[in-house]
Formats: C-alpha cells, sequence, structure tokens
C-alpha cells in the first residue's frame, strides 16, 4: 500500500445501506467517503425509518462530482446543488436525488458517523460513553430567562456537535442540559470531554462530564445497557468543569499523555461495590 497515495478503488472499508455506497478510506485520523447515492433515494424516505429522527443529525462537508442534489434545512432554508459543488450542509436537514443520474461524492466531514448507525442495528460493541451536563442550570435558567436560556442552549449543543464529529464521536441523544455520545476510542472520548468543558467555560457556564468504557447495544435510535447507567452515576459525581474517568477508561489512556488524578474509590447509586475513579487534570508541561 502507498503510503503517500490512496485509492478508492482498494478502500479500508464499503458500506452498501438504505440506498447509498460508501467506500471509505481513513488517513492521518480522517476519513474521507466516496458516496454514491442512487437515483430516487431521500434522506426521509430511506433512512429516517432506520433512525428515527426527524432530521439528519449530522454535519456534512463535501464536493459533489455527478448528480444533482436537493437539500431543505429544518428553518425552511432550500437549496441545490450540482456537479463540481462544494457543499457545507449543517445538522438538521433533508436531502434527496433529483433526476435520474446518480450523486456522486467526496465527503470528509460526517462521512462515516451517519452510514455506522444503519448498519449495526441491534449488536453490541465496545464503545466509550461520554455524558455532560450543565452544573447549576435551573439557575441559570432563572437568571437568563427563557429567551436566554434556549439561546445559550443552542449555542453549547452547536460547540458540542462540532467537538464530537471533530474527534469522529456520534451523539446518541441530548438530555435536556447535556449529551451522551459514543466513541470509537478512548482518548478522543477524553480530548472531546475537555473541548467541550472548555467551550462551556467560553460561555461562562461549567459542565460536568464523565466518561466510560463498555459494551452497549445499538437499537433504533438509542443505546442500551449496564454502562450507560454507570457512566450516568459516574457523572452525578462531578464538580463544576470536571472530567471524571473510569478506571477501565484510564487504563486504556494510560500511555496517552493525560494527565488523570486518582481520586480513590466511591460508590455509584445502584451498584454493589465501589468504583475507582479518575479526574483529567490540564495536561502538566514539560
Amino acid at each position: 500500500m502507498n503510503r503517500y497515495v490512496r485509492s478508492f478503488g482498494s478502500p479500508d472499508e464499503v458500506i452498501e445501506v438504505a440506498g447509498v455506497r460508501s467506500a471509505l478510506i481513513s488517513k492521518g485520523g480522517l476519513t474521507v467517503a466516496h458516496d454514491v447515492h442512487a437515483p430516487g433515494w431521500r434522506w426521509s424516505t430511506h433512512v429516517r425509518p432506520i433512525v428515527r429522527t426527524e432530521w439528519c443529525e449530522l454535519h456534512h462537508v463535501g464536493v459533489i462530482l455527478t448528480g444533482r442534489l436537493q437539500v431543505v434545512l429544518a428553518d425552511g432554508t432550500e437549496f441545490h446543488a450540482g456537479p463540481m459543488s462544494l457543499v457545507d450542509i449543517p445538522p438538521r436537514h433533508d436531502a434527496w436525488v433529483v433526476g435520474e443520474e446518480p450523486v456522486e461524492m467526496i465527503t470528509w466531514l460526517g462521512a462515516k458517523e451517519w452510514l455506522t448507525p444503519l448498519r449495526a442495528l441491534g449488536e453490541r460493541v465496545l464503545v466509550t460513553l461520554l455524558f455532560t451536563d450543565i452544573v447549576d442550570s435551573t439557575g441559570f435558567a432563572v437568571r437568563l430567562g427563557d429567551r436566554g436560556w434556549d439561546d445559550l442552549l443552542a449555542t453549547l449543543e452547536s460547540r458540542s456537535r462540532d467537538i464530537v464529529e471533530r474527534y469522529r464521536g456520534r451523539i446518541v441523544k441530548w438530555t435536556g442540559d447535556g449529551m451522551l455520545a459514543t466513541f470509537d476510542g478512548a482518548a478522543r472520548a477524553l480530548r472531546a470531554a475537555s473541548a467541550v468543558a472548555e467551550a462551556a467555560r467560553d460561555l461562562d457556564i461549567q459542565v460536568r462530564a464523565a466518561t466510560h468504557t463498555g459494551e452497549v447495544e445499538l437499537g433504533d435510535d438509542d443505546i442500551r445497557g449496564i454502562a450507560i447507567h454507570e457512566a450516568s452515576r459516574m457523572m452525578a459525581l462531578g464538580g463544576p468543569g470536571e472530567v471524571l474517568v473510569s478506571a477501565t477508561t484510564a487504563g486504556l489512556v494510560a500511555d496517552g499523555g493525560f494527565a488523570l488524578e486518582d481520586i480513590g474509590e466511591h460508590e455509584l447509586r445502584g451498584f454493589s461495590g465501589k468504583r475507582r475513579l479518575y479526574a483529567l487534570r490540564p495536561a502538566r508541561d514539560g
């Protein structure tokens, strides 16, 4: 395999599902896809019944090589893109192929994430979970009022979504003032957690977060498993701006350059026995 040149004729992976064929190549932490959407394909027709969200919740950036694509956003904005167009499609959209020619695209943002849950329903997979929520959310909501609070949540959600995508994660659901996301790498989950905490501080709020690695079962629009409840209970123990890390996850990132402080063993509500937890601290210089 040529280390400098890769061909979509010999991809790392091929996914064929819901009217789309996607050849994927990963290099340097970036996944690039060559997607072919069949004539008649529409996200709301072929994908929405599977993922069961009102809109596609992922951000896509790529170039259309052939064919024509129509996109409508949740706010009613609608646009058309044809061959050799660079498209930047924000989350919460529907899209469909126009005419009888397939839409062929090269995409690099959102390239893999939106296809993965479609092919894996019912599987048990090992993931690193990330839970976040806003500390003293009720107090902030009262002080800001409904409009100010809604604006703040929308901004934090947008930044959190971008961060999760950057670290190749998947947002499973929003939890009112936080989120549950999954990652296929423990180190990426910790970096995402740290970045979300920093984004919150930039907005003059604090979040608490927890990361834990375990097996989950993939459902239609959610995930199930004891590991999820364990991560949620961990998060409840966190302080403002704190990222708590389970011993399982800490072991997976032992050589990753993270500064993890052992904060002892703690009881998690509903679980027997104690769990050793770590707190992610800023990396020391030098």
